[in-house]
């Protein structure tokens, strides 16, 4: 690893501008974006994929790789990613620091504490979780009737997702699928990050109408533990790249992108940024798109949707996805072809990655270059877990081609649409799906934001693990109906959340969960 100071000086970054965490990591001023406000952006790059499967798709080491090759082809780009959560690095998903020769180093820091960011979320929403229940201890002046903010945990712990405290009833959600995560990551400045918070809904009165942070107070002490957390962290690939790690809101529950802020500082620090969204197409690249991008404001130059021979076996139900099933893998197309019309749909110019396994049978690969060739669907074969940049070359030669021509943005729904319509959008177009069922809780929620004239874009919540509502639904289910049966409002990050059934805001630990396999060196190191 290269010192971190090093890293900063190579990119633009000055001096009183880096400030170091230790010697391999460093959180980046943001008074550093009014000296290059004047500065053109750079391209952006987008890395999405199928929906995720027990295979693996690889999209944060393909995210990586393509830096990497952008690099070896003499470019100068630079990362923009999320933060891991500690949940899933214990449970099942692991960490998010890349694979083999495509990966951001040091890993065992980043996906553990980093530099506290998380910790300074949790801390925030929890201050504000104190100061609800001492203001009802302490009279109540606001009439607070029912209290809609949940405390948080960076942890899968399902067992706080009710708990009963002696004044009321309550419960937790992980760190990652918090209010303060999604304001943090939209937020442009601190001053931004405070009228958000201000925004904040935390429940109603007794003539049922809504409270917010900014009547009960106490914003300024959430931005002043929130005050370091908002400026970007800076890494670096093991081959030097420099890559901003900021913000991990979750995509399946929030809206799954890393900062605004670090995006727009990658922007002007590279030719070319390369991000990524959370799980799959339908879920983090539609939230990019529709709730990102206008904070941007730019729209990606080229969307990367990431897939892998093993991941489409599993949704085309292959009894073992590490043996050869051609069969199988033709099965799954059709949801990648779903993906790719979704992409084309948004106006968006596309490339797949075809992240490479070890085990893939030459037949295998030849099978799945043949069919997009077809169909003139662009295609590049990705080693970047084997052989690092080297190994990326082919996609970053055609990603500086396609960032090249013109693309235009369409979104979703119009901004006009009532709530109900933008969902009805999102499922249909988006998923695929044949209706949207509403439970009775979601309709009388969204009769009550119509009447308050919550008329805002619209989060959706559901499984990353079938483009339908229905994790058993893999492949590309048809005739399905969508069902809603909550909406809750998340006013500080600007949108409505809608749940669909099932969706839990706490998870759990799977039953080997890695936390049980993890084995420490004598110096205290993770092994392998």
């Amino acid at each position: 690893m290269q010192k971190i100071t090093s890293i900063c000086e190579k990119m633009g970054v000055q001096s009183d501008e880096c400030i170091p965490f230790g010697f391999y990591k460093a959180k980046i001023d943001l008074k550093m974006m009014k000296r290059l406000e004047q500065k053109k952006d750079g391209k952006l790059v987008l890395v999405t994929a199928i929906n995720p499967t027990p295979a693996g798709e690889g999209k944060t080491t393909i995210s990586i790789g393509l830096a990497q090759g952008l690099k070896e082809i003499g470019k100068h780009p630079v990362l923009a990613l999320r933060e891991p959560s500690l949940g899933p690095v214990f449970g099942l998903k692991g960490g998010a620091t890349g694979g083999g020769l495509s990966s951001v180093v040091p890993i065992d820091d980043i996906n553990l504490h980093f530099t506290g960011d998380l910790h300074a979320i949790t801390a925030a929403n929890n201050l504000l979780s104190a100061l609800i229940d001492n203001h009802i201890y302490q009279g109540n002046e606001l009439k607070i009737k029912r209290v809609t903010w949940k405390r948080a945990m960076d942890m899968n712990d399902r067992a706080l997702r009710s708990i009963e405290t002696p004044s009321r009833k309550d419960g937790f959600i992980i760190t990652a699928a918090s209010e303060i995560m999604a304001i943090l990551a939209l937020a442009l400045d601190l001053d931004d990050l405070r009228t958000r918070i201000n925004k904040i809904l935390i429940g109603y009165n007794e003539d049922n109408d809504p409270v917010f942070v900014k009547d009960l107070g106490g914003a300024d002490a959430l931005v002043l533990l929130l005050k370091e957390a908002i400026n970007p962290n800076l890494v670096q690939t093991i081959d030097g790249v420099p890559t901003l790690i900021h913000a991990g809101p979750f995509a399946n529950i929030a809206h799954g992108c890393n900062s605004v802020v670090a995006t727009k500082m990658a922007l002007k620090l590279g030719d070319y940024t390369v991000t990524e969204a959370g799980f799959g197409a339908d879920l983090g690249m539609q939230k990019f798109l529709d709730l990102k991008v206008p904070y941007l404001p730019k729209a990606p130059d080229a969307v990367v949707i990431v897939t892998t021979i093993r991941a489409l076996k599993s949704h085309g139900k292959a009894e073992d996805f590490n043996k050869e099933d051609i069969k199988a893998m033709k099965l799954g197309l059709p949801l990648l072809e779903k993906h790719i019309e979704n992409i084309k749909n948004f106006g968006m110019n596309y490339i797949i990655a075809l992240n490479h396994f070890y085990n893939d049978s030459s037949e295998e690969i030849k099978v799945l270059l043949d069919w997009a060739n077809e169909r003139n669907y662009p295609i590049s074969l990705c080693k970047g877990f084997s052989e690092g940049g080297l190994g990326m070359v082919d996609l970053a030669s055609k990603i500086v081609e396609i960032t090249n021509k013109e693309s235009h943005l369409v979104h979703t729904y119009d901004e006009a649409d009532l709530p109900r319509v933008k969902i009805e959008k999102i499922a249909k177009k988006i998923y695929g799906a044949k209706d949207v069922a509403f439970s009775d809780r979601a309709l009388r929620q969204l009769d009550k934001y119509e009447e308050l004239g919550w008329n805002l874009p619209i989060c959706m919540a559901k499984t990353p693990l079938s483009i339908s509502g229905s994790s058993k639904l893999v492949g590309l289910p048809k005739n399905f109906t969508l069902e809603i049966n909550d909406i809750k409002p998340s006013m500080g990050a600007g949108f409505l959340v809608a749940l669909t059934k099932g969706i839990m805001t706490m998870p759990g630990l799977n039953k080997t969960p890695r936390a049980l396999e993890m084995k420490l060196d004598e110096n205290g190191n993770l092994i392998d």
